[in-house]
């Protein structure tokens, strides 16, 4: 029973990065094309539309797909059934408010095209609420594999839509039809694929019993989404357009690697964690060995991106998007800690109660309130800066609490993660040594700096015998086998 677990939480994180790593990449090439076509305006436009979506997706689904999750019994066909109907309720009904605020929303930030875009583009709301169920039960399944087809499906065709629209001269019409595309072909495909239809009468009783911990995660999304969000929101009322565009785009060129990886390791470890709840030696080696094989991939990975990030804007996105390099190449800092964060918040969920998660976020979001009121005013700059010095401090406090409620010691957690710091700082300076001195020519560059960057970090990780180096190459060489 415990080999099964874990094999099927090693296909399920084997299939999902699979699915996330060609999904980032897709993503990587379509955000470049556009990029090429489009201006920095029209993203800072998105982003304010993209934060009230955040927010509202919250109250969506209000922690309920978690807790349906996270219930070591099967919940009854009446549970998914009274998710489901409250999921198009609140969607439908915070569809009609955000429409309705639109035109003092394009007014307040001086962006007259969010009239036209907003009854459009909210539409992302009713049409993933109808997918949130069968996402679920697909992931308390585990069938991480038909997911990550599904997901990389919607991924091809939103992408497929957004360029052609692009050089159709549709403009920030490509970005809307992007998103749409992508929730809706995951709709439909999850639909024609799984099994469950709402058959069971909606019980607001079942809702009620559920809502005790929902509501907790609820809480703590929405204040991490208003905090996410809140730089987009503040600096498009303070700077121009443009520069929230440049931003954004840092952000969420950052975030094709960080999230996507996290995506695929969060949806997997929290359900198969949440089994083993009650085994406190093998959940607390299990956090363990997770944050070791994160670490192990995501600290080379951005120390690499903030290294080469000026070659890959001047070889792909030219003179136009760079003023966007100084704010990627400290953002991607912030991907250090970031991963190491979530596994921990992923331990709390399944080991505190929902009252102490709303207490460590609140007491996460003071410390970033603090940061934001100094570096807001200052520049886009200190901006970066103060994002990076909260995603240390979130870092800390997650980590702080999920050792506290395992048996994993702190320095036995420290001395995981030391060596592999270790050999990821010494890859990033060489990487940057060798780049000094590269024929001045930006992709021969970026060449030798990513080939200098693999291979280096690979010698130092067998020459220093890495834990998470034989880790990651034990569970690959299984993938390859199965």
């Amino acid at each position: 029973m415990k080999s099964d677990l874990k094999n099927r939480v090693t296909q399920g994180v084997a299939w999902s990065i699979g699915e996330k790593i060609g999904t980032m990449l897709l993503q990587a090439g379509v955000s470049f094309v556009v990029l090429m076509l489009l201006l920095p305006d029209d993203f800072g436009v998105m982003a304010i539309l993209t934060s009230l979506v955040t927010f509202a997706q919250v109250f969506v689904d209000s922690g309920f797909s978690q807790t349906l999750i996270r219930s070591k019994n099967e919940p009854s066909a009446e549970d998914y059934s009274s998710v489901f109907v409250f999921n198009i309720t609140v969607s439908l009904l915070l569809y009609g408010a955000l429409v309705a605020l639109s035109p003092w929303v394009a007014d307040y930030y001086a962006m007259p095209e969010i009239r036209k875009i907003a009854p459009v583009f909210f539409l992302f709301l009713p049409v993933n609420a109808l997918c949130v169920i069968q996402n679920t039960l697909l992931i308390r399944q585990f069938r991480f594999a038909l997911l990550s087809k599904v997901t990389f499906a919607a991924s091809v065709v939103s992408g497929a839509a957004a360029i052609l629209m692009a050089v159709a001269g549709y403009g920030v019409w490509s970005l809307v039809a992007q998103r749409l595309a992508q929730v809706l072909t995951r709709a439909v495909m999850l639909w024609w694929l799984g099994e469950w239809r709402p058959r069971a009468v909606c019980s607001s009783q079942r809702l009620r019993s559920m809502a005790p911990y929902s509501l907790s995660l609820m809480t703590t999304d929405l204040i991490t989404a208003v905090y996410n969000k809140v730089p987009q929101l503040f600096i498009g009322k303070i700077y121009s357009a443009d520069t929230l565009g440049y931003y954004d785009q840092a952000q969420k060129l950052k975030d094709l690697p960080v999230t996507s990886t996290m995506t695929a390791v969060q949806g997997v470890i929290f359900p198969a964690l949440s089994k083993i709840a009650d085994q406190e030696q093998k959940f607390a080696e299990s956090f363990r060995q997770i944050v070791m094989v994160v670490s192990y991939v995501m600290f080379p990975v951005m120390l690499g991106l903030s290294a080469v990030g000026y070659e890959v804007f001047d070889v792909f996105l030219k003179e136009k998007w760079m003023p966007t390099v100084p704010y990627f190449e400290i953002i991607c800092l912030s991907g250090l800690f970031y991963p190491i964060a979530m596994v921990a918040y992923n331990i709390m969920k399944v080991k505190c109660s929902g009252k102490r998660i709303v207490q460590l976020e609140v007491l996460k979001k003071v410390m970033l309130t603090a940061i934001l009121v100094v570096v807001i005013p200052q520049s886009i700059t200190a901006v970066m800066w103060g994002l990076v010095a909260f995603a240390v401090c979130e870092m800390v406090v997650n980590v702080a609490a999920a050792l506290r409620v395992t048996q994993l010691s702190l320095w036995r957690f420290v001395r995981t993660l030391l060596p592999i710091a270790a050999v990821s700082l010494t890859m990033y300076l060489i990487v940057q040594g060798v780049g000094s001195w590269v024929a001045s020519d930006s992709a021969v560059r970026l060449i030798v700096e990513l080939a200098v960057g693999v291979v280096s970090y690979l010698l130092l990780s067998v020459a220093f015998r890495l834990e998470a180096f034989r880790e990651v190459v034990t569970i690959i060489g299984n993938q390859l086998k199965r």
